[in-house]
């Protein structure tokens, strides 16, 4: 025990000497955003839930998540993956169930992942729980009509 203390303050009162670096190159990366970042989006009440996706032209993916849930931290990300894909013919739009209740309860939630497919504010298709990216692929080209 004595050692290891008396080890702690020979390592801490030592001097610290950085061995010399190259310089490090800088590299000018340019920003730009695209239709792949923009096709999904955060719901963030009742009235955005109904002028983005509801009163939306374009084909939307809603998925009912929540923070605590495993399959949701599964299935988000291979969604929104697939959703890039297919370059702005539908949108996804994300739900946590725990801040949007009247939502959830509205759309029917009971259990989570449930993923609801609308077109022209109508319900056209459904799941719950985890599929996978051929799956999801099939959902979505339905969807849109592919």
């Amino acid at each position: 025990m004595a050692q290891r203390l008396a080890l702690r303050q020979l390592l801490f009162l030592a001097p610290r000497t950085l061995p010399p670096q190259a310089p490090v190159a800088r590299h000018s990366r340019a920003f730009s955003t695209s239709a792949n970042c923009k096709s999904t989006f955060n719901v963030q009440d009742g009235s955005d839930f109904q002028d983005r996706v509801v009163n939306n032209p374009k084909p939307v993916v809603v998925d009912f998540h929540a923070q605590w849930c495993g399959p949701c931290k599964i299935l988000g990300p291979r969604l929104e993956k697939m959703v890039a894909k297919q370059e702005g013919k539908v949108l996804m739009a994300k739900v946590d169930i725990d801040d949007h209740t009247d939502l959830a309860i509205e759309y029917e939630v009971s259990a989570v992942p449930t993923v609801l497919a609308m077109k022209n504010g109508d319900v056209v298709d459904k799941f719950v729980g985890i599929k996978d990216e051929d799956q999801l692929e099939a959902f979505l080209k339905k969807l849109i009509g592919a």
